[in-house]
């Protein structure tokens, strides 16, 4: 039977927005993040990160640096009874870069390829699914794989206009948006 998910964003929406964040000790929770987590999962979501990572392909950081710090964050929420149900990354950029991930591809937001793979492997019902965003590109790929509910929060990059006009509704922060979502349960 398919779930609806909530997709959340990493940086600026899970964690302070500091700038190609890649080790331990710049992670940095937004207050409140996991009492807003907690709270979704009770709500019967499914809680999904799809995050771009293009300091893997621009060679700031090792997707294995990538790897032991999403363990870390994953490690840190199960501590508090959170279990995520998917992360999923993209380490391109189209142009930045010298590796094999410089290339154009079908996962880097705002392109649909990591939320595609995450209702695939989890039977996500895109219908009743929200996407929690900072940014124009977190709506347009959720968008474009079906997501019915499009979300920003004030907790990461500042909003636009374009933003503002395409999202369902701007909250302060997770937090806010978790305490005003309805429950599936």
């Amino acid at each position: 039977m398919s779930t609806a998910a909530i997709f959340l964003d990493r940086d600026g929406v899970i964690n302070q927005d500091t700038g190609y964040v890649s080790k331990r000790d710049d992670f940095i929770f937004i207050e409140g993040v996991m009492d807003a987590m907690k709270l979704l999962k009770q709500k019967g979501y499914q809680l999904v990160v799809v995050t771009n990572q293009s300091g893997i392909a621009r060679g700031l950081f090792s997707e294995d640096d990538f790897i032991r710090l999403t363990e870390w964050m994953d490690w840190s929420l199960a501590d508090r009874d959170i279990v995520l149900d998917g992360i999923y990354f993209c380490p391109h950029h189209p142009s930045e870069g010298k590796g094999a991930d410089t290339k154009e591809c079908y996962c880097r937001k705002p392109a649909p390829g990591m939320f595609l793979e995450a209702i695939a492997d989890l039977d996500v019902d895109v219908s009743a699914s929200y996407m929690v965003g900072d940014k124009v590109s977190d709506l347009q790929a959720a968008q474009a794989a079906g997501v019915a509910h499009l979300v920003l929060v004030r907790t990461g990059k500042d909003i636009t206009a374009e933003g503002e006009a395409m999202a369902e509704a701007v909250y302060s922060s997770l937090t806010e948006f978790a305490q005003n979502i309805p429950a599936l349960v």
